[in-house]
């Protein structure tokens, strides 16, 4: 390269949108009640609470292949 030259600007590419997926759980009035106030306790929201919470758990397997298997039960009666 020669000093008459500029360096290239390196081209950033611009990152893919993160898309949310909505998860509904029912709490009793009690659990609500006691989700606030810890969430109140620690200046955080109850949704910031709850992911915190389950993170560990969601990290290790986003790539994880299930595989069921079906056992058929054997004492069916064979009639034909």
């Amino acid at each position: 390269m020669s000093s008459d030259q500029m360096p290239r600007k390196k081209i950033v590419k611009s990152r893919k949108p993160v898309r949310y997926k909505v998860i509904t759980i029912k709490v009793t009035s009690r659990q609500k009640k006691s989700l606030m106030n810890v969430s109140r306790s620690r200046r955080t929201t109850p949704n910031k609470l709850i992911k915190k919470a389950i993170r560990p758990l969601l990290e290790n397997y986003s790539d994880l292949t299930v595989v069921v298997n079906k056992q058929e039960k054997l004492n069916q009666l064979q009639l034909f």
